[in-house]
């Protein structure tokens, strides 16, 4: 009876503790919003509440490293307090976009936040959603590490699609946009290795016009034995300059304010380029030299991979068909062994992968085919009365039942010195082999 109460006294201090606008006093994100609540309804004082905010700040060490695009399907449950992280590898001038979408018949929020792993390995938030209205776009500001972060209310179920893709932050100073037309990269050496090239070489046809790729300002018209006929963009709040040289004529005028897809010049060879086809030099200059602008204006965008494996398994408990790896990214990565028969959880679907949970906590990538369902796989008969049956493989688990002798239980599967058995009423725990 006090369980019962204690636990409709807390459901009710968590609808309270529903994510709310954002305060006009202090704004803060969704995450750090329900975060307070928590703490001001005392339930920061529980093992629950103890559990979410102690997960909200482990994520930051359990990112699994993932190659973008990426598309997953999970399951958080209300029975545990569970949560996602991704670690990105971005590119300055790279656009990340980044969508949630749940589904489920209760009232289920999931926090969503994008961090910057600083040089000195701590974290710094960059923006940030939940599922109400849950999507996000981040420009990179420095090439590097990021991380994203995924948490579920309390005491909610439900199923959720996160998709992660990368693209420019600026458009292509074309009309039509083509990876093919990037026929020189930044960085290659010029003039037999006495400099490098300072931007990319962007061809097409002979005046083919040049587009401004943002709104923004032009800071400069002018000629150079290099560029040929240039034209100096900065767009607005920025920290950069953009360089369109070898034009055959220069349409844009010097502070001149315009619009992004306005045209700047119109294609040429002059400058150094007169004996090359007619191509756009363009080049991105900050304070501390030029960069590569590839990343900025790149139109190639890949598409987020589709899900082949099951998704009606996410949150069941299936078991390994033999001998396999569990990797600790999706791209492989280190890894370790697991034995034939045994059991994990799985929390996602990605491309033809299973992000899964073993019994002690590790979580790890396994193609889906190498799984299958815990049908039972022999039995076995109690041999001495009063052998535990514990909630989790540890002989420090709750005991769920003391099995008497001649007993016969199914076996499901194992892990280290431990079986997974179900008894005849269907009662499912963990039974010590030593």
């Amino acid at each position: 009876m006090r369980i019962s109460i204690y636990l409709l006294v807390l459901v009710v201090c968590l609808s309270a503790c529903k994510s709310g606008p954002f305060s006009l006093i202090k704004p803060s994100s969704p995450h750090e919003q329900y975060e307070n609540k928590l703490i001001n309804a005392g339930l920061d004082k529980n093992a629950m509440g103890q559990r979410w905010i102690a997960k909200s700040k482990s994520l930051f060490d359990d990112g699994k490293q993932i190659k973008l695009p990426y598309k997953e399907m999970g399951y958080f449950s209300a029975e545990k307090i569970e949560g996602a992280a991704f670690n990105l590898k971005l590119e300055r001038g790279q656009m990340l976009s980044a969508n949630l979408s749940v589904q489920s018949v209760n009232g289920f929020v999931i926090y969503m936040d994008i961090w910057e792993q600083k040089e000195n390995g701590e974290f710094k938030k960059l923006a940030f959603a939940d599922s109400t209205g849950a999507s996000l776009k981040l420009e990179a500001k420095r090439s590097g590490t990021y991380l994203l972060r995924l948490q579920p209310e309390l005491l909610v179920s439900g199923s959720y699609t996160l998709e992660i893709s990368v693209g420019p932050s600026l458009a292509f100073p074309l009309k039509n946009a083509s990876r093919k037309q990037i026929q020189s990269f930044y960085g290659v050496g010029r003039d037999n290795g006495t400099r490098k090239h300072e931007g990319v070489d962007i061809f097409s046809s002979f005046r083919t016009p040049v587009l401004a790729v943002a709104d923004g300002t032009v800071t400069r018209v002018n000629e150079n034995n290099l560029g040929g006929r240039v034209v100096w963009f900065r767009p607005k709040g920025k920290d950069y300059t953009l360089y369109y040289a070898h034009l055959d004529e220069q349409i844009a005028v010097e502070g001149s304010d315009v619009a992004l897809g306005d045209t700047l010049g119109l294609m040429g060879n002059t400058g150094n380029a007169k004996t090359t086809p007619p191509h756009l030099h363009f080049g991105l200059y900050t304070s501390g030299g030029a960069i590569d602008p590839l990343p900025f204006i790149d139109p190639l965008v890949a598409p987020t991979p589709k899900i082949s494996s099951d998704i009606t398994k996410l949150n069941t408990t299936l078991r390994t068909l033999n001998n396999v790896k569990l990797n600790a990214t999706e791209q492989t990565g280190s890894s370790i062994n697991l034995t034939q028969h045994t059991v994990l959880r799985v929390l996602a679907a990605s491309d033809n992968q299973y992000k899964v949970e073993l019994p002690d906590g590790r979580i790890g990538y396994v193609n889906a085919k190498l799984l299958t369902d815990t049908k039972p796989l022999s039995t076995r008969k109690i041999a001495v009365a009063g052998q535990n049956l514990y909630d989790s493989p540890n002989l420090n688990a709750g005991i769920k039942q003391s099995l008497p002798a001649g007993k016969t239980v199914s076996v499901l599967g194992n892990f280290d010195d431990f079986q997974l058995v179900s008894t005849n009423d269907n009662t499912i725990g963990w039974l010590s082999l030593k």
